[in-house]
């Protein structure tokens, strides 16, 4: 059944991401749950019968912008949108339309041919409801709500009203024909919609988890929303185990405990997984917090030299991280400068020196803590288990470069990004893994490691992004850009500036 999806503006390439991947997490593609076998084996032939990538049918409102929070989406079952809003960060509402249209007059005439089966149900006297005026783009008075609920009387609603707890809530919304001279998405004619709330978003996650009131924070800590965002694209459930290799303060760890998983996590900086600011303020205490279950396990290890025995391999669910790159803080690997050059050799910490020992650490580029990243992943990740992690990419132009690391183990099913400055991108890249593990993809995966070094993005090593990003303006080209700003004095749509 078709429902209007109704996001958040906001994170713009993240929002169909999210809601594919917890459609993934609550079954729609493993054949159970449609409200017909026609429905689904529809959709199977449409994706080639690949269960395991197929993805959603989306389509847009009549004259709407693709980046508009309105996007009509076919899903297999209400219980399953209920599911899907009410566990997303990004969509604010789900929803069974009942008419929409240019005008108000169009939209009763679609409420009208409604079917009264879909309808009655939720207008008997014995049940409550509730009607919220909402826009887009525009401000709606409290007179004008107030007209536009009194203008539904056409709608035999024979129960009471009760705004704080209903059986039903009903939304009316609308779009204003702005142009484009806003900032938000162009819209060229006005469209109303009437439906019932099917669920959703929980935002209230956020200021709960919101970091300024967090015990132990770290310089990179991961906010509250995207780190929620992730746990959903790694598809955080109870009985999954989710592993992070850069854990520092646990943000990230502490999103997917909240939805059930359990977490282990690591992090080359003793202090920080063991000592943190001392017993009351560390990983630890965070997750107390939050009467959150305690991680399984706190590791000091090295992305670069993995501390796992040989043959182990899937063991966990998810990999989910956000790798060092350099602009805020640059990764660190074992050894030390002395050590990688041969100045000297292989040592053995005594045993009395062991508690207080710090080991020498040296530079770690991000595009070999990437390709350590993929191979550890590869190798423990189980058959279909996902990751999910942060990509930097230079903008040039107001565009990216699309190449992204690849492994044989993997396929790459959505990348999203976020835009941090004018010169300087992080995209978020979901991969699954869909082959097994093996010394010969390992060497496969090296090879193809290689190349990319070779062709792509030579900023990644050693310093150049972060060199890149802070380097000083052009003064011509700054000049000119103040000078084009002052003849747009309008505000123009920011895309994914958002």
């Amino acid at each position: 059944m078709w429902y209007l999806c109704v996001f958040y503006h906001r994170l713009l390439d993240y929002r169909k991401p999210e809601v594919e991947s917890l459609a993934n997490l609550f079954g729609a593609f493993n054949g159970g749950d449609w409200d017909s076998d026609s429905d689904r084996d529809s959709s199977n032939r449409e994706n080639n019968g690949n269960i395991e990538t197929m993805s959603l049918q989306w389509r847009l409102p009549e004259n709407h912008h693709p980046d508009s929070p309105f996007h009509f989406v076919y899903l297999p079952s209400e219980d399953m949108a209920r599911k899907i809003a009410n566990r997303s960060i990004l969509v604010k509402g789900v929803y069974e339309l009942w008419g929409e249209g240019n005008t108000h007059e169009e939209m009763e005439e679609a409420i009208k041919l409604y079917p009264d089966d879909r309808k009655l149900p939720y207008l008997t006297s014995e049940s409550t409801f509730k009607i919220t005026v909402d826009s887009f783009g525009k401000v709606i008075s409290f007179e004008e709500q107030n007209d536009r609920i009194r203008s539904l009387s056409y709608i035999p609603f024979k129960g009471r009203v009760n705004l704080r707890t209903p059986d039903h809530k009903f939304w009316l919304m609308e779009t204003d024909d702005y142009g484009s001279n806003n900032g938000l998405p162009p819209v060229v004619q006005k469209r109303i919609f009437f439906g019932r709330e099917v669920g959703s978003a929980d935002r209230k996650l956020l200021p709960t988890y919101q970091l300024k009131s967090r015990t132990y924070l770290g310089p990179t800590a991961m906010d509250a929303e995207m780190a929620f965002l992730m746990a959903n694209q790694a598809l955080a459930a109870p009985g999954k185990l989710v592993y992070d290799p850069f854990v520092g303060t646990g943000s990230i760890l502490i999103a997917a405990a909240h939805f059930g998983a359990m977490t282990m996590g690591a992090d080359i900086d003793i202090r920080v997984v063991r000592d943190g600011r001392g017993p009351n303020c560390n990983v630890w205490s965070n997750f107390k917090q939050y009467g959150l279950p305690m991680t399984l396990a706190l590791l000091r290890a090295d992305n670069n030299l993995p501390p796992w025995r040989p043959g182990l391999k899937e063991v966990f669910d998810a990999v989910i991280c956000d790798p060092p790159y350099g602009v805020r803080a640059g990764g660190r690997k074992s050894g030390g400068r002395k050590l990688l050059k041969g100045v000297v050799g292989p040592y053995t910490v005594p045993d009395d020196k062991r508690t207080d020992h710090i080991p020498s650490t040296a530079a770690y580029s991000l595009v070999e803590c990437v390709h350590d990243l993929l191979d550890l992943a590869a190798r423990m990740l189980v058959m279909g288990g996902r990751l999910v992690f942060f990509y930097p990419v230079l903008r040039e132009d107001d565009t990216i470069d699309t190449h992204f690391p690849e492994h044989p183990c993997f396929e790459l099913i959505a990348s999203c990004e976020q835009i941090l400055s004018l010169r300087y991108s992080r995209v978020l890249l979901t991969m699954v893994k869909i082959g097994p593990y093996s010394e010969e993809i390992a060497e496969s995966a090296r090879i193809r490691h290689l190349e990319f070094k070779e062709n792509h993005l030579k900023w990644l090593e050693d310093g150049n992004l972060r060199s890149a990003v802070f380097s000083p303006t052009d003064p011509q080209l700054g000049g000119a850009a103040d000078a084009k700003l002052g003849k747009d004095s309008k505000p123009k749509y920011r895309g994914k500036y958002v």
